[in-house]
């Protein structure tokens, strides 16, 4: 009886487990580039927005300070408008960088905007050739998307150039990029948890408990949305698929993740993971659901594990998420696995 009651007790405190497609992971043909090693070359480049001089100082020394050597883009400085010069001139850069044999790893110094207008102009061949570790993200996404579609090459959700590199941060892009390891675990950023008492969008909240296997995608939810219907389009069949965002109002967000449901399905996935959604809420003055009401409201229909507030978004605190990589989340633990190495 007192078993019985042990368990009745534990079905009252977390909802029901979520089920998921347990089946060995088939072969995806996913491109693995070369590990990371300290006093390599990471070319450094602005495929987004455009960033100043002290964005890029900044830049270079949060690299140099992972041991890398960095070697600029030639238009790293360009402008034209919001967007870091011209598309001929953000192409030149990443081509350069992906077919330069002393770099080793390709880091965008910042997302911003614009990243979008380059994807049907991209030598993808050129990079399925000379694949490398690509980082970065929020508007970085699409190209995230894109270059794994297009070649299935591994990239980066990470920290850009001009991100505060936590020594959070610091950790699991080192780890994951110069270490490789057979499983690695990633825990809840501590100073995040802290930032949850005070700050909703800071507290981890899980709408439908269990643990799910997948290949990572996502990355920011406008770019995800942007490119459903696309031949770039992030894949959500049988994926972990992780979403942030930052500065969009609740029914946008709304609008964004039916889009996604209606394009392929959320369900489909075999989790949802969302990130830290920054600066979400509407105006007090402003009639509106809440940040947490909108979420819940896609998360509760789901029958595969769903959670919110995990490190990852824009802020400092954050995990490196290799996209195509098989991964498990552990919703009970609050840990997110790497299954295999992310690079060679």
């Amino acid at each position: 009886m007192a078993k019985g009651a042990a368990l009745s007790l534990a079905a009252s405190l977390f909802p029901a487990a979520a089920t998921s497609n347990r089946e060995p992971l088939k072969k995806s043909g996913i491109v693995k580039p070369p590990r990371l090693k300290e006093g390599d070359v990471a070319g450094l480049i602005t495929p987004c927005g455009f960033v100043d001089q002290e964005g890029i100082d900044k830049s270079v020394r949060n690299l140099e300070e992972l041991g890398l050597k960095v070697k600029l883009g030639k238009h790293v400085l360009a402008r034209r408008g919001r967007y870091a010069g011209t598309v001929a001139q953000r192409l030149e850069d990443l081509h350069s960088m992906f077919a330069d044999p002393q770099v080793h790893a390709v880091w965008a110094a910042t997302g911003g905007s614009g990243g979008i207008s380059l994807l049907p102009h991209i030598d993808y061949k050129l990079i399925r050739k000379h694949p490398k570790i690509f980082v970065g993200y929020s508007d970085v996404t699409c190209l995230h998307l894109a270059i794994h579609r297009q070649t299935r090459l591994v990239t980066f959700h990470g920290p850009v150039g001009i991100s505060t590199f936590s020594d959070y941060s610091k950790q699991h892009l080192t780890a994951i990029l110069m270490q490789p390891q057979k499983e690695y675990q990633m825990q809840m950023a501590e100073e995040n948890r802290t930032k949850a008492e005070t700050a909703n969008q800071f507290q981890i909240r899980t709408r439908r408990h269990g643990s799910a296997v997948g290949r990572l995608s996502g990355g920011n939810l406008s770019l995800v949305a942007a490119l459903s219907g696309t031949p770039y389009a992030a894949e959500l069949r049988r994926r972990i698929l992780f979403l942030e965002d930052i500065g969009e109002a609740p029914y946008r967000i709304d609008r964004m993740l039916t889009q996604l449901d209606l394009s392929q399905g959320l369900g489909t996935a075999s989790a949802l993971l969302l990130g830290i959604f920054e600066k979400c809420e509407a105006p007090e003055s402003e009639s509106s659901l809440s940040l947490n009401e909108t979420v819940d409201s896609h998360l509760d229909l789901l029958k595969v594990p769903a959670v919110s507030g995990y490190s990852f978004g824009h802020i400092a605190n954050q995990m490196t998420l290799p996209l195509g990589v098989s991964a498990r989340l552990d919703t009970f633990a609050q840990t997110l696995t790497l299954l295999e190495n992310a690079v060679l």
